[in-house]
């Protein structure tokens, strides 16, 4: 009987389940990502992350266990070497499952299973949108702390500074003592023409007085 047996059988027995997920787990660690069913892949989940897990401490035991359950070498070296020093700070999770959509013929549920921190464009996505700047309600709050300051300093900015009245009114001075000085210029120019009329009516006088002594003589 099965009773409490919850977790899925794959449709095979125990000997070749187990042997099946040590092949794919192996798989998965050689080459970083392998294509399967989406029953395969969540039961190779369950079946490898604790061996990953293992691989963070590196000692003769563990990797006996390891490879008591993988049965090959070459996998228990990569894992123990390249794969353990990129998980090292990931507490779990170290696989990701991508839906691919059905396969042709029995229409079953076709998956990638990878490890995650060996796919590099989404971890560079992922570096690119945590570096971007995030708005906060905090933020929010203080823009609108300073926006009444603004607001009120704009009125100051527009009245007219002492300096700017100062200039206004020197101006307008200087546009008072301009028809001032065209009067006074023009009073010289009438005091300067009235003595040369003088001169010049003066000068028949004299004339009409030289002949009137020269008739007389």
């Amino acid at each position: 009987m099965r009773h409490g047996k919850k977790f899925n059988h794959l449709g095979r027995t125990a000997s070749h389940r187990a042997a099946l997920l040590s092949n794919m787990a192996s798989s998965l660690i050689l080459h970083k990502r392998i294509e399967t069913t989406v029953a395969k892949a969540k039961e190779l989940r369950k079946y490898v992350e604790p061996l990953i897990t293992k691989s963070k401490t590196d000692n003769t035991n563990n990797r006996r266990v390891v490879f008591a359950y993988l049965q090959n070498k070459e996998s228990v070296k990569e894992l123990f070497g390249i794969v353990s020093e990129k998980v090292a700070s990931r507490p779990g999770g170290y696989t990701r499952i991508i839906k691919l959509g059905n396969r042709l013929g029995d229409n079953a549920e076709i998956c990638f299973i990878e490890l995650v921190d060996f796919n590099e464009t989404m971890l560079a996505a992922a570096a690119e949108k945590a570096g971007k700047t995030r708005r906060s309600r905090r933020g929010a709050t203080t823009k609108k702390e300073d926006a009444p300051v603004a607001v009120a300093a704009a009125p100051v900015a527009e009245e007219p500074s002492a300096e700017v009245v100062e200039e206004a009114a020197v101006a307008e001075e200087v546009i008072e003592e301009a028809p001032a000085v065209e009067e006074t210029a023009a009073e010289e120019v009438a005091t300067e023409e009235a003595p040369a009329a003088e001169e010049a009516n003066e000068a028949p006088a004299t004339e009409e007085s030289t002949e009137e002594k020269g008739e007389d003589a």
